[in-house]
């Protein structure tokens, strides 16, 4: 079984992930955050082996919450879920 997180500040946005993995058999959602810092809190409390991680979030941004979630928990995947598509932000996530 899949452990997923979903970080991102909307909440009918998680909702409707979670509506998606929910149907998913292999696939269950361990946690959900609202921003970055939640996001590294759970990550630590719920050792998901994904992350659904937005860019733009309050308190702590998810290129930065990914950078501290991934030196926590190196083995954990991040996705990143964006509508931006500015170079900054490509190139922060591939770094």
């Amino acid at each position: 079984m899949t452990k997923v997180l979903i970080a991102d500040d909307h909440p009918l946005i998680r909702r409707g992930i979670r509506n998606l993995l929910e149907n998913e058999e292999d696939m269950s959602v361990v946690a959900e955050a609202g921003d970055g810092e939640e996001a590294i809190d759970l990550v630590s409390k719920e050792d998901p082996d994904v992350v659904l991680m937005d860019v733009g979030m309050p308190k702590i941004d998810g290129l930065e919450a990914t950078r501290r979630i991934k030196a926590r928990s190196p083995r954990t995947i991040v996705l990143v879920l964006t509508i931006h598509d500015e170079r900054e932000y490509v190139d922060g996530l591939l770094k």
